[in-house]
């Protein structure tokens, strides 16, 4: 043992003199640095269970898939309540509800994992009670938190705050995915009340002047102002450039919702409560058809970017509607000029889609929300080009995104860089104080594949389905191993023909089938 003798002044002047001993660390509490090295590994190969690996026939391609996964596996976080990916490094090393749900869409097919820690995380710390300093209600989802002195003495209110409109919604998108994906009737049995709890804060607390939507306004004076993705306090404004007063209905938000009711359909019906799954699928069409009246204008091509306290639509072109395609609340007839307008020259940096269009009056490429590319944003967006038969502006995007792959270190796409223009010779520029590696950066690629591929995972069907699949130009062949299915597993070949995607089973385990929609 160690022994110190300290002297400090004391609080009536005189000197006191304390002695200290420090005894060595218990036996076993102290690893070697081969042992900690070997733990790590096996906590690593334990992780990747359940993952399926990739390997195409690019090598940069394949070096951004790799960095992808090493970032994932770096963020995944262990807490009181299962593994967690924190959002990203240096800034938001930490538990992030949207940036971890996300996280969990975008990696679902890949490692569903990822989303059940998510899920498992976000129904433990779900809101009960009222409180406006945490901006907190009964069955909303987890914002963020954060340890520390200044959440511990209540300086901020992060250490756990509620304030995002989104969160809540998304986690019952994911709860449905991860159903779909995986077919886990307990788990999902398990998830329900939750569910329902997210369920009744969306159409209560939510909803709270009853027009329909969703909206936010924040309770806490230390809290957010602005309560979406975009978070910035200058990141929801009107055509002339005033800013949008709350309360606010955003955009992606009711499509969010719309997609959770859908969701949350589909889980009721299959845990036989029929009855509920016919109310949640016509509330979400009633939303459907009331989000067409308020939000399109004809004169964008587009939806307005949020609906402000007055009701006023802020007339702006943003990236915030290809979120709408991703949730499917979009009419058919009106998808492709929505992608028209998000992949024209205004929108669209050569690099990926802007948050904001380059012809709106707070455009600015080195903004936060204003006018960056954000690779989540750009990963989902072109999903929901997919989604709606879009296949071309789904493989321009995941091509601009690889080709701006090549110029970062590592091959790691950060939080987001800057939206100025592509330019013959020069790779994108950098938004200096973005978080590398960030999960839902790392974890774009992997829905920007899927969504090429049309790819979807029916665990609760046994049944894997390629919609329309297509690979871009700069990838011939795709291989995908270990598969999970279910209680099965696939290895699955795929080649880029003159038309078409030939696909190949190379070895199936179990009863799992493969479709191909041409």
């Amino acid at each position: 043992s160690y022994e110190w003798a300290i002297s400090c002044e004391g609080r009536s002047g005189s000197a006191e003199r304390a002695h200290v001993t420090a005894m060595p660390s218990a036996p076993g509490t102290m690893l070697r640095y081969h042992e900690a090295v070997e733990e790590v590994a096996h906590a690593l190969a334990g992780g990747r269970v359940a993952e399926a690996e990739i390997v195409t026939s690019n090598e940069q391609f394949d070096e951004w898939l790799k960095r992808s996964l090493v970032d994932l596996h770096m963020l995944q976080t262990e807490t009181p309540h299962g593994s967690y990916p924190y959002a990203g490094v240096p800034w938001f090393s930490t538990a992030f509800g949207r940036d971890g749900i996300i996280t969990g869409l975008e990696c679902l097919w890949v490692n569903p994992d990822v989303a059940r820690g998510v899920l498992t995380y976000l129904a433990a710390t779900q809101a009960d009670t009222e409180n406006p300093v945490q901006d907190a209600q009964p069955g909303k989802v987890l914002h963020e938190t954060r340890a520390g002195e200044m959440a511990a003495l209540g300086e901020v209110p992060f250490g756990r705050y509620y304030g995002a409109v989104d969160s809540t919604p998304l986690f019952v998108m994911l709860a449905g995915a991860y159903y779909e994906r995986t077919g886990d009737r307990p788990f999902a049995q398990s998830l329900w009340p939750h569910v329902e709890r997210a369920l009744a804060w969306i159409d209560r607390h939510g909803d709270s002047d009853c027009d329909g939507f969703v909206e936010y306004s924040r309770r806490s004076r230390r809290g957010l102002v602005h309560q979406g993705w975009k978070d910035s306090q200058d990141s929801v404004f009107h055509a002339d450039g005033t800013l949008a007063e709350p309360p606010i209905a955003l955009c992606e938000v009711q499509g969010y919702v719309y997609a959770a009711k859908v969701a949350a359909a589909t889980l009721a019906a299959a845990l036989e409560r029929k009855a509920h799954a016919q109310k949640l699928a016509e509330e979400a069409e009633t939303l459907r058809v009331l989000f067409e009246e308020r939000f399109w204008r004809e004169d964008l091509s587009t939806y307005v970017l949020a609906l402000d306290g007055r009701k006023e639509p802020c007339r702006v072109r943003t990236s915030n509607a290809g979120h709408c395609l991703f949730a499917g609340i979009v009419s058919d007839d009106r998808a492709s000029r929505v992608a028209s307008v998000l992949t024209d020259t205004a929108s669209f940096s050569g690099w990926g889609v802007r948050t904001v269009a380059a012809t709106e009056r707070r455009y600015s490429p080195m903004s936060y929300h204003n006018g960056s590319v954000w690779p989540h944003d750009n990963a989902l967006i072109a999903a929901g080009f997919a989604r709606y038969g879009l296949k071309d502006k789904t493989a321009k995007v995941l091509t601009a995104l690889f080709d701006a792959s090549r110029f970062f270190d590592l091959h790691r796409l950060p939080e987001l860089f800057c939206g100025f223009h592509r330019r013959s010779g020069d790779g994108p520029t950098l938004y200096p104080v973005s978080c590398a590696p960030q999960a839902w950066a790392a974890g774009a690629v992997f829905l920007l594949l899927q969504a090429c591929l049309g790819l979807d995972v029916r665990g609760s069907e046994k049944k894997v389905v390629f919609n329309k699949p297509l690979l871009p130009e700069f990838l011939d062949t795709v291989r995908i191993s270990r598969l999970c299915v279910g209680d099965g597993s696939l290895d699955l070949s795929l080649t880029r023909h003159e038309r078409e995607v030939g696909i190949d089973v190379l070895r199936r385990e179990g009863q799992v089938s493969v479709v191909v929609v041409k």
